[in-house]
């Protein structure tokens, strides 16, 4: 009889940055690592949140031991208040990540009945036919964790995110020594992250960041603002150490900038000398040359602190010549416009702004090459799969595998929904499962398809006309002329013609001498087709064209 194999399942985070979600799979036990969200692209309008497609785990319930967290970052996490409700499975973590998604789900009013374990790093669990390590890594959150599967096929290890700082400013650095360990125990496969396999060399320590702050907060001749991830502890505490030494006050701007530092404070992951944290309504009263403020907005978001700040919509804060701006974040693929937009608008209202091209203000949190390879070279796994990026970072961490003497045959490039089974001999892509994306639009979730957005797609095109129609509900004979409504299609007063004259159309297409009336998907379809190929001959636009009849 054949043995049972291990499945390997990504659900989101392959083939794009983001929506991070890996299934694994042993006869009747499931667990998943990590649960994440993505930020919507230009083309999905109105769209808030993507979650990952977990209708192959719904199928599934009963088999599913729990969820793995590798890290508290939104593209780890953020799902899990929409999806916990419909699972409800314990979620293992360490103990920031833990706090952090407890806020979470609270802010979603999911958190009763959810039931979040404490994992400390080093510590270990078993799910099933699963025993699993958290070991230690260095990223840009604290308690950021890697993960040692033991299967009853052999070793996984993931990677999480992650790079190699030997200097970190909060947490230990990458436990480099465990995973040599277990490198020489013999590892089955590797799941890498791809994040920044584009780089070459090293990722810059932290340490370089906390010199440039406190050059910025000790020279700065009025207010320093810095703008950078909420979840970026170690940058924050960077600033609060640098403006007590400088003797400022800092204050916290931005809501889930407020939630994260106050979490991170109870849990004890931030520390601030007595009277340096100010509250904002005291900021008034401060001179400008003894104030830090930390905020919100270094991806441009548009109602985050910052951007409110560069359109002066803030009531707390309006920018003065003198000001210092720092964007230490480097912006999200698709971000770009956004941010450029608010350093253009903080530099029109006399601020001096400091980024990452101009300053050395930001560190990623990922490794680059180097760094890549040198878990490659400890781990030394059979397979090797790259995790966590486009598809052009997956070939490229590939490759990179490769040169390091991994078998091109052992090395997978997965996509969501991929599944990849594996025995201690060969691994296989053996066909796909349902994934893909879940659109969250305000209270709604999963609702919006794809229909919808291009609905909306049309409409922010071409805009929409509004055709009604009154008809005798005895006769079926139309009464008076149609009326002609459009909006964001033509200025209707320099094209009044066209409208009279597509209004002309209608009625003549409908005044029909039938003495039945006519059927209502009848007269929808007439008046489409009419207008759509009118206002195409005249204007070469497709505006939504929506009939709509009022039967007297």
């Amino acid at each position: 009889m054949a043995r049972p194999k291990l499945r390997l399942i990504p659900l989101g985070g392959l083939g794009e940055i983001g929506k991070n979600m890996m299934v694994m799979e042993y006869q009747d036990d499931i667990i998943i690592i990590d649960a994440g969200l993505m930020f919507p692209e230009e083309e999905m309008l109105g769209i808030d949140l993507v979650i990952p497609d977990i209708s192959y785990l719904l199928e599934k319930r009963e088999k599913i031991r729990g969820i793995l967290v590798t890290h508290g970052h939104e593209d780890h996490v953020g799902a899990l208040p929409y999806l916990l409700p419909q699972l409800n499975v314990p979620v293992y973590s360490t103990k920031l990540t833990r706090g952090l998604i407890s806020a979470k789900l609270k802010e979603r009013r999911a958190l009763s009945g959810a039931k979040l374990k404490l994992i400390p790093p080093g510590g270990k669990i078993t799910l099933g036919r699963f025993r699993i390590e958290f070991f230690p890594v260095c990223h840009s959150i604290p308690d950021a964790a890697g993960l040692i599967i033991s299967t009853p096929v052999g070793t996984i290890v993931h990677s999480g995110d992650f790079k190699l700082d030997y200097t970190p400013v909060q947490g230990k650095p990458t436990d480099l020594s465990r995973l040599a360990q277990i490198g020489k125990e013999g590892v089955l496969l590797l799941l890498s992250d791809s994040t920044y396999v584009g780089l070459p060399g090293y990722t810059p320590s932290e340490k370089v960041v906390g010199e440039a702050l406190n050059q910025v907060i000790a020279n700065a001749p009025g207010r320093v603002i810095v703008a950078t991830f909420s979840s970026l502890i170690s940058r924050i505490q960077q600033v609060i150490d640098a403006a007590a030494k400088y003797q400022r006050r800092v204050f916290i701007v931005g809501r889930s900038m407020s939630n994260t530092v106050r979490i991170a404070m109870e849990l004890g992951y931030l520390n601030a000398p007595n009277g340096v944290l100010g509250r904002i309504d005291e900021l008034h009263r401060m001179p400008r040359n003894k104030t830090v403020l930390i905020a919100t907005g270094s991806q441009g978001e548009p109602t985050s602190a910052l951007v409110r700040m560069a359109n002066r919509d803030f009531r707390h804060v309006h920018i003065h010549e003198g000001d210092t701006v720092v964007i230490s974040a480097t912006p999200i693929p698709g971000n770009e416009s956004l941010v450029n937009r608010a350093v253009d608008n903080l530099f029109k209202q006399g601020a001096q702004v400091l980024y990452s091209d101009i300053a050395q203000v930001h560190v990623h949190g990922h490794g680059s090459q180097e760094e890549l390879k040198l878990l490659l070279n400890l781990v030394n796994p059979k397979f090797f799969v790259p995790i966590h990026g486009e598809y052009r970072h997956l070939t490229l961490h590939g490759k990179l595998a490769e040169s390091m003497g991994i078998p091109k045959e052992n090395i997978f490039l997965l996509e969501d929904g991929s599944i990849l089974e594996l025995n201690p001999q060969v691994g296989r892509i053996a066909g796909k499962v349902t994934s893909g994306n879940v659109y969250v639009d305000g209270l709604s979730v999963g609702d919006i398809g794809s229909v919808v957005l291009r609905n909306r797609r049309m409409l922010s095109r071409d805009g929409i006309v509004v055709v009604i129609i009154t008809i005798n509900k005895q006769t079926g004979k139309l009464m008076g002329r149609p009326d002609i409504v459009s909006r964001g299609f033509v200025d209707t007063r320099e094209s009044r013609d066209m409208i009279e004259e597509s209004c002309e159309l209608v009625a003549k297409v409908l005044d029909h001498g039938g003495s039945r009336p006519a059927d209502w998907s009848f007269i929808n379809n007439k008046v489409r087709d009419i207008l759509n190929k009118f206002y195409y001959d005249q204007t070469k636009r497709r505006p939504m064209i929506l009939p709509f009849v009022v039967k007297v």
